[in-house]
């Protein structure tokens, strides 16, 4: 079978490059890749919202199965396009999406079914929004209602921070059409986790648990990225707290979904917070994490393929999911300035040496190929990843290969892992 990922990112490497080994795929193309996808497939220069032509590709290339990593084109109908002309592909529709392209609805949806989550109100006007603030106080979370490429969530410790937030969104429109609408919730405390399940629409199965790093520098300091590295399983989710995650969340949510008509089909992934209380929804999304993906297939032991074609058959429930017992580390490598401006162009050097460390995948996320180099192209570069036989191991393995990159302006995070290692000591 021949299989298209479309996305250009950290994601869609380690998508393709887990599908690259099933025995079943033949060729994976992704669309439009990067200089990393290029190494487990055929890169194919069309846009990831280009619909008509990533159609017209998979049906000159009898493509079996699509699957599509980023949230625009699944949030703008791509799955029903791509059924409309009786092509297969993987993810929500574009009426399930809305799981992630509003987090009014997701807020709305979870406190009429009773799923834990935070006490929110929604607005549309800054000076509704402020007197609420008045009300409430900080801290306080603001965030844009619909996508902002996982940079629309300001956390807010004091009153003014608040106030100049509900400014950036819904008066300067710092976030765009996003930010039309404002959600002020309440700022949930303990300790972050992500999980992601595979769902039918009506059975689902869990993923190993993740813990991703949003904030752009060491001791979650700085501005939110879009991840600044991952690692699994997070040993906050215990055995018990997984189950009660699956039995108050998880199945809940997919439920309600198909209780309101928007039956889910795909990945579901949940922002967690652990509180005191038990774990509280912080977002959904509706696809795979990134960097929380790079971070997880790497112990998928099972084959890719067939898990992904029995969610979108509604035949999840005959499906043997099985994953290592081993641990895993992904370090982000960004450019210099991000999540704020930076360069592209940058050479990287030492990608040969870190590939040739054992259990080590350095997956690409803003690369191009420009002859024989291999240049920065984005504000998140590189997903360095590796496994080891704890969780210590595989950060040490990840930041080995660290050392061994360069390119003009690298930035990492030096603390990847560090809140498991601080839960083991």
């Amino acid at each position: 079978m021949k299989v298209l990922v479309i996305g250009s990112g950290g994601r869609e490497h380690a998508l393709a490059w887990k599908l690259s080994k099933s025995k079943e795929v033949e060729q994976v193309f992704i669309a439009p890749g990067n200089a990393g996808t290029a190494l487990v497939g055929t890169n194919v220069e069309i846009g990831v919202n280009d619909f008509e032509k990533l159609a017209e590709f998979a049906q000159s290339e009898e493509i079996g199965l699509t699957v599509v990593g980023p949230e625009d084109p699944l949030v703008n109908g791509i799955v029903d396009f791509f059924q409309e002309r009786g092509l297969q592909i993987f993810g929500p529709g574009k009426k399930a999406a809305i799981i992630e392209g509003s987090k009014i609805f997701t807020r709305d949806l979870l406190q009429k079914y009773g799923i834990p989550s935070a006490e929110y109100k929604a607005f549309t006007g800054a000076e509704e929004a402020k007197a609420y603030l008045h009300e409430k106080g900080a801290p306080i979370v603001a965030k844009a209602d619909g996508l902002a490429a996982g940079k629309g969530v300001i956390v807010c410790e004091t009153f003014e921070e608040a106030e100049k937030a509900i400014g950036q969104i819904l008066i300067e429109k710092e976030f765009g059409e996003a930010g039309n609408r404002l959600v002020l919730e309440e700022k949930l405390l303990g300790e972050e986790v992500s999980y992601m399940v595979f769902s039918d629409g009506k059975t689902i199965k869990p993923m190993v648990s993740s813990q991703d790093h949003k904030p752009a520098f060491d001791n979650d300091k700085g501005p939110n990225t879009g991840g600044m590295g991952a690692y699994s399983p997070a040993p906050v989710v215990t055995g018990e707290l997984e189950v009660e995650v699956l039995e108050t969340i998880m199945q809940p949510t997919i439920d309600a979904m198909r209780k309101e008509g928007k039956e889910y089909k795909g990945v579901l992934y949940a922002g967690l917070m652990i509180t005191k209380q038990g774990p509280k929804v912080l977002e959904f999304n509706c696809r795979f994490g990134d960097p929380e993906t790079q971070a997880i297939l790497p112990r998928l032991d099972s084959d890719l393929l067939p898990i992904l074609q029995s969610c979108m058959g509604k035949t999840l429930s005959e499906q043997e999911v099985k994953w290592s017992s081993r641990a895993c580390c992904c370090v982000v490598m960004a450019s210099g300035g991000y999540p704020g401006k930076y360069e592209k162009g940058k050479g990287i050097f030492g990608l040969g040496e870190a590939a040739k460390l054992p259990a080590t995948v350095v997956f690409h996320a803003g690369t191009r190929q420009e002859a024989s180099k291999v240049l920065s192209n984005g504000g998140r570069v590189l997903g360095v990843t590796a496994l080891g036989d704890t969780i210590k191991e595989s950060i040490a393995n990840s930041y080995r290969a660290v050392d061994l990159i360069k390119f003009e302006g690298a930035y990492f995070r030096k603390d990847i892992g560090q809140k498991a290692l601080n839960r083991e000591n």
